[in-house]
């Protein structure tokens, strides 16, 4: 097989792909088993994305380092995952999505160990950089593994599944991770996690569907993987330092890097028939389209979320406890509309739904920038519903094209695509909110929520641009 150029043998001939190419889901009773083992995973990854937040004064305090070290716990995590995420997925295509997501799951419960008998600063970070790996693994793969289980009309049910686990997920961490810390010390954060993975992986193994499609003959190039981790750190890197201004000669050392090794890896991307960084499902208008829709979504969610606390304490007076109660309204609602998006993707155009949802989250942005001067809690909260009910009625419909546009055996990357936009499109939220800190004292929070509103604007614009696009098979309108 040539490596230098685009493959000329069809995706479908048999000599360059074995399986079965007409596999559409799994059957009941087992299907529950296979949903079930993909949501204990799913939930551990998002848990440890923020369970830890809550618990920093308490872990610098009791390893006796200075809290902006602390930091470094969080960070550690999400860097992992984002220099790992499209390897592990392309991994995945290769040797099958169910052994990465098992070997990602022992990783992230062996880690979890190590988390919680850590007594130091050093060990406890090395241990987060071995869940972090673990989690990419499983979140690379997870949407993949909702196509494998579901049947391809009912896809959308099971992407709003998935995206109800993740919002329970979100609005349990930090509750979890008080009523733990209440009663014990926070190793027991971590502690809590290997109950949980050893179930997930017990399901895992005894549900889970082996890859019905494989491509003969690839093979994972490591050069790549690693030329792919390098680009994504200093990409990170280069934005964190850009929003907590580290200095104008650091960042602008680790952006002409990031240019350099950027321009290699994208360059030897582009020879490659199912490169790691998936251009051949770029071209494909309705996946490209999608994954920048993905990317405005996410920004506006993560520049909303990172503002609100500082905008309804330092603005209008709620003490913390009270936001914290009050930002509940946001995730909580998605739990409700997520599924019911689901389900109403097999009746209506999924770009029109996708822009509909960003265009009340937008609307529900522009109101929260403009609350009264006094305003109730009502006030607020009718807003944030707005917002969480638009997120909600994009995630799944959004989520249901990216996976579904992909050609089978090109699932795992079309996976990591999907979990890569939202962390970028995070990422992104949160570097900008910390740059207006910086950069305006008094209004910062208010012009984030404006910048937000803009953001999910835009990305309803792009969304609804995808009327003029052919759906993927199995999400036409009216299909059954």
């Amino acid at each position: 097989m040539e490596q230098n150029s685009a493959p000329t043998i069809p995706e479908s001939d048999p000599r360059r792909i074995a399986g079965d190419t007409d596999w559409d889901g799994m059957p009941m009773p087992r299907r529950i088993g296979a949903i079930l083992a993909v949501a204990c995973g799913v939930s551990l990854a998002v848990l440890d994305g923020s369970i830890a937040n809550v618990a920093l004064p308490t872990m610098a305090r009791m390893l006796g380092i200075p809290s902006a070290d602390s930091i470094w716990i969080v960070n550690a995590y999400q860097l992992a995952i984002i220099v790992s995420l499209l390897s592990f997925s392309a991994l995945g295509d290769v040797i099958g999505h169910r052994k990465i997501y098992l070997g990602g799951l022992a990783l992230f419960t062996v880690a979890s160990l190590g988390c919680a008998l850590s007594d130091s600063l050093p060990a406890l970070v090395a241990a987060r950089i071995g869940q972090g790996f673990g989690a990419a693994a499983v979140t690379s793969v997870n949407t993949t593994l909702i196509r494998l289980i579901y049947p391809r009309r009912f896809l959308g049910r099971g992407m709003g599944l998935n995206a109800t686990v993740v919002a329970v997920s979100s609005v349990a961490g930090p509750t979890l991770a008080s009523g733990i810390l209440s009663v014990a010390s926070w190793p027991w954060l971590f502690a809590m996690n290997i109950p949980i993975g050893l179930v997930a992986l017990l399901l895992s193994s005894r549900f889970l569907p082996q890859n019905p499609v494989l491509i003969r003959g690839r093979r994972f190039d490591w050069r790549d993987g690693a030329m792919n981790g390098l680009t994504f750190g200093l990409l990170i890197l280069s934005i964190e330092g850009c929003s907590h201004r580290i200095g104008a000669q650091a960042v602008g050392a680790l952006i002409a890097l990031l240019l350099v090794v950027g321009t290699l890896f994208v360059r030897s991307q582009l020879r490659k028939p199912w490169p790691i960084l998936p251009f051949d499902l770029l071209r494909i208008p309705i996946f490209s389209v999608s994954v920048l829709t993905s990317v405005c979504s996410y920004t506006a969610q993560m520049l909303a979320m990172v503002a609100l606390p500082f905008y309804l304490q330092n603005s209008f007076g709620y003490d913390a406890v009270r936001t914290g109660l009050i930002l509940t309204a946001w995730p909580a609602v998605i739990v409700v509309i997520a599924p019911l998006a689901g389900i109403l993707i097999e009746r209506i155009h999924a770009g029109a739904l996708g822009g509909a949802g960003l265009l009340a989250m937008a609307a529900g942005l522009f109101a929260l920038a403009f609350l009264p001067a006094q305003p109730a809690v009502a006030d607020i909260v009718w807003r944030l519903v707005l917002c969480g009910a638009g997120f909600a009625l994009f995630q799944s419909p959004n989520n249901s094209i990216l996976i579904a546009s992909a050609p089978p055996q090109r699932s795992g990357s079309a996976s990591g695509m999907l979990a890569t936009a939202r962390l970028l499109g995070q990422t992104t939220g949160a570097a900008l909110v910390a740059l207006l800190f910086h950069a305006t004292s008094d209004d910062s929070a208010h012009i984030a929520m404006l910048l937000a509103g803009g953001f999910a604007l835009s990305g309803s614009a792009i969304s609804f641009a995808r009327l003029s696009l052919p759906l993927p098979e199995g999400l036409a309108r009216g299909k059954r």
